[in-house]
């Protein structure tokens, strides 16, 4: 009976070893959603090796701050509060997402950056031209 048992606990272990590893790994890539809204928050550049980031000064202050809306179109939405009285701006472009890069095209301007962090509260992207860190969060 002790056998049995051994030869029982044995197998269902080989099967889950065997079945836990795969091929379909996201190699680093994220796989949370990214669409939403994030609201801008922080922008830097690293310096020495560590990230220096400090609230984004596109935010005009008494306002609502900006915003980034991607849809499930694809259509991206940047949303822009500026004035005395907190105008509201906002204008449609296009979003490709490949791997961990982010390709924006707003306004005829199209900017390409990696996708540093992507969850449930934060979006953190890392111009690919300028090295100019953004962190919008949800």
């Amino acid at each position: 009976m002790k056998n049995r048992n051994f030869l029982f606990v044995l197998a269902l272990s080989v099967g889950m070893f065997a079945t836990s590893c795969s091929n379909d790994d996201n190699e680093g890539e994220t796989i949370i959603p990214l669409q939403g809204t994030y609201n801008l928050s922080k922008s830097g550049i690293v310096v020495n090796g560590t990230e220096q980031l400090t609230d984004d000064i596109r935010n005009t202050p008494g306002c609502n701050r900006d915003f980034l809306e991607l849809k499930l179109s694809n259509t991206a939405v940047v949303g822009d509060y500026s004035g005395s009285n907190c105008a509201l701006v906002q204008t449609e472009g296009t979003y490709v997402r490949s791997h961990n890069d982010l390709t924006l095209t707003v306004g005829g301007v199209t900017t390409t950056s990696d996708i540093m962090n992507l969850t449930n509260k934060e979006l953190k992207l890392k111009d690919k031209a300028t090295g100019v860190i953004t962190v919008y969060t949800r």
